[in-house]
């Protein structure tokens, strides 16, 4: 039996649904966004891509904390 997913990563099969694209999609445009500030990148997600408040901290946070080796 597998564990539940937690943190950040339990939003993604929710945004992979919603919006139709792959996670992986998501982590390449923060990762090529030149801001670098977490509510810069949550505030852009959620302005330039519509994403809602949630689901974008959820693909910030966890694409920052893989980054930082966390």
């Amino acid at each position: 039996m597998t564990a539940p997913v937690k943190g950040p990563a339990a939003y993604f099969p929710s945004i992979e649904k919603k919006c139709g694209r792959p996670i992986a999609d998501w982590q390449e445009l923060i990762r090529s966004s030149p801001l670098t500030r977490h509510m810069e990148l949550v505030n852009w997600l959620k302005t330039e891509h519509g994403l809602g408040h949630g689901h974008a901290n959820a693909l910030v946070a966890h694409t920052l904390a893989e980054d930082s080796g966390k």
